[in-house]
């Protein structure tokens, strides 16, 4: 039995190193958000507070950079778990465009939407 060693190129060892960084990122993210929407009544969830939370350039980006790692760190791991299935190279990549498609257009969305403020 002999193994073949592809590198890091094709190890996946990149993806994984990503998978965890944006891992630990949106954990403190998500408890972050968690804290101050859920914890926080004064700051409410009215139209008038979103729009002068989203008028601080902190909040934009750290909207934009949660959407950005969240979507990247969902998408990356269901293809993942897709990856380890086997199927024939049309169904793979047709699955990865159906992902990178769908990706980009609620990257889009997303953007869109914090950068409306």
């Amino acid at each position: 039995m002999s193994f073949k060693y592809y590198g890091s190129r094709k190890s996946g060892s990149i993806g994984w190193l990503l998978q965890r960084i944006t891992g630990i990122f949106l954990i403190f993210a998500m408890v972050g958000h968690y804290i101050y929407m859920h914890y926080s009544p004064e700051i409410g969830h009215s139209y008038e507070q979103s729009v002068m939370r989203f008028s601080s350039a902190y909040w934009k980006m750290f909207y934009l950079t949660f959407i950005t790692l969240g979507l990247w760190h969902g998408l990356n791991g269901i293809w993942s778990i897709l990856r380890d299935f086997k199927m024939k190279h049309w169904v793979a990549v047709t699955l990865y465009g159906i992902i990178v498609i769908s990706g980009i257009a609620f990257w889009v969305l997303g953007v869109s939407t914090a950068l409306s403020f």
